[in-house]
């Protein structure tokens, strides 16, 4: 499990990029504000970073703000209408917020989207293999990292050959990050990857992704409404409410907050709290006041 707390953001002159600080993190998303159709502000100002080699959760309920957070990294917003206005986006200390997705991608960025967004009509095999399409460096390299792949979702192997609409969701999200893991990234924005999954299927994700982090060095953004979860596997963590960041710190730290436990853990210092009782407690989070 990572638990190194991300550092401050690396400022930069404007006349040209300049190497990055030792100490610089790997992503620093530094105040942006989003906007859809010219008219609706769903970013506030929004700063985070994320370590080389952290897992660093991104919390909140739906509608949060936190998927347009990665579809603003990966430069995903212009599909549905959508624009960075404000603040800058920086990878390994340089502007990335102009770049296509596909050149993010190829510097090592890739996000897995919510929803599980499989090709339905190829195998399972066949969807691992788009996630290569970035790449040059020859077929037998490719054959090697689709066995990585297999290593650590060996139920992919097994239904490989079965097309990806008819496997099962967490079948499907296993598929998801596989492709992901084929374009070599340094960095998954992985987002919402509990979603509509059984607990134990959400166990087993959550434990590959830290085994992922652990052994291939792969850094993670993670957005999920399962605080619990998250927590449990993130090193650190920001709260997002209406577009903002209204609380972060390290997970233990987010883990004993009270208000974090009371609003988002369902606990409070008398133990579970009732749904009218966390309603309640939503009126005077200190955050808010």
């Amino acid at each position: 499990m990572a638990s190194a707390q991300p550092a401050a953001g690396a400022t930069r002159a404007s006349q040209g990029p300049a190497p990055a600080p030792a100490n610089a993190p790997l992503l620093a998303v530094n105040n942006i504000e989003v906007i859809y159709n010219h008219v609706i502000l769903v970013l506030k100002g929004v700063s985070l970073s994320v370590p080389e080699g952290g897992i660093v959760a991104l919390l909140g309920a739906n509608g949060a703000g936190k998927s347009t957070t990665l579809k603003a990294i990966s430069n995903l917003l212009k599909a549905e209408r959508g624009e960075v206005t404000k603040g800058s986006i920086e990878y390994r200390g340089e502007r990335v917020d102009t770049l296509t997705p596909n050149d993010l991608v190829r510097r090592g960025v890739i996000q897995v989207m919510e929803g599980r967004h499989c090709f339905g009509h190829l195998t399972v095999e066949e969807n691992l293999l788009t996630g290569a399409f970035t790449r040059a460096d020859g077929l037998s390299a490719t054959r090697a990292d689709l066995d990585l792949v297999y290593s650590y979702f060996p139920r992919l192997k097994e239904r490989r050959s079965s097309l990806a609409g008819y496997t099962s969701g967490g079948e499907q999200q296993m598929t998801a990050i596989g492709r992901a893991l084929m374009s070599r990234p340094k960095m998954i924005l992985l987002d919402e990857p509990s979603m509509g999954l059984a607990p134990q299927l959400v166990e087993e994700i959550f434990e590959i992704v830290a085994r992922l982090n652990k052994q291939e060095g792969v850094s993670f953004l993670l957005a999920e409404q399962n605080t619990n979860m998250a927590l449990r596997y993130a090193g650190y963590g920001y709260i997002l409410e209406n577009g903002r960041v209204v609380l972060d710190g390290s997970a233990g730290t987010l883990s004993q907050n009270e208000d974090v436990k009371e609003f988002y853990l369902g606990m409070g210092a008398g133990g579970r709290k009732s749904f009218r009782e966390g309603k309640h407690y939503r009126r005077r989070k200190r955050w808010l006041a």
